[in-house]
């Protein structure tokens, strides 16, 4: 069936979520006009005051409503540490556990030349600046275990290694509290190489 223009363009625009098809989309699209009205307005009230208000931090490309984001402008953080991670979500994720103090540099992706995403578009010369400043010891690349994020960490190790801080990579394995019987083979094999003496 042929949509009318405007609730096609609503459905088009719903798709650009991540996770969500055309018939997700379509869904979302008819719920909003049909019961959820004034959550629609809502919607869109808080996403057009969002893209006004909420910019990238100046110093580690977080996303905030102000130049320095709460964990930069925080002095208690630790300056000698500094996690690179692909988006604001793996932030949000890694401060939720409550066992990291330092700072962060947010990717905004990984390197994938077959999508135009190089260096450049990653931040380069920010985040070269930030290990030029002497503070940061020790760099923990927190990319994604996929190929275009293992080979981000391999070209954020060796920017670091040429000024002499140190490089480590988050571990990866069994989650805690899991049965190796449901583990994949990929995760039994990171966690393998990653064994440590007890």
């Amino acid at each position: 069936m042929k949509h009318s223009p405007r609730l096609t363009q609503l459905i088009d625009a719903l798709r650009t979520l991540p996770g969500v098809g055309p018939k997700t989309a379509q869904r979302m699209a008819f719920h909003l006009l049909q019961e959820g009205r004034p959550g629609a307005r809502a919607l869109t009230d808080s996403l057009a005051a969002a893209l006004d208000s909420v910019v990238r931090c100046k110093r580690c490309r977080m996303l905030t409503e102000s130049e320095l984001c709460t964990i930069c402008a925080a002095p208690q953080r630790e300056m000698s540490l500094l996690c690179a991670v692909e988006s604001p979500a793996d932030v949000v994720a890694i401060e939720s556990s409550g066992s990291y103090r330092g700072r962060y540099f947010v990717l905004m992706g990984h390197l994938s030349p077959l999508d135009g995403i190089g260096p450049e578009q990653l931040g380069m010369r920010e985040f070269e600046a930030i290990l030029d400043e002497g503070a940061v010891h020790e760099l923990i690349l927190a990319t994604n275990s996929t190929v275009e994020g293992e080979a981000t960490a391999h070209y954020l190790s060796e920017l670091a290694a040429r000024r002499g801080i140190r490089a480590s990579r988050i571990a990866y394995g069994v989650p805690v509290g899991g049965e190796l019987e449901y583990v994949d083979g990929g995760t039994l094999a990171h966690a393998l190489a990653g064994r440590q003496a007890v």
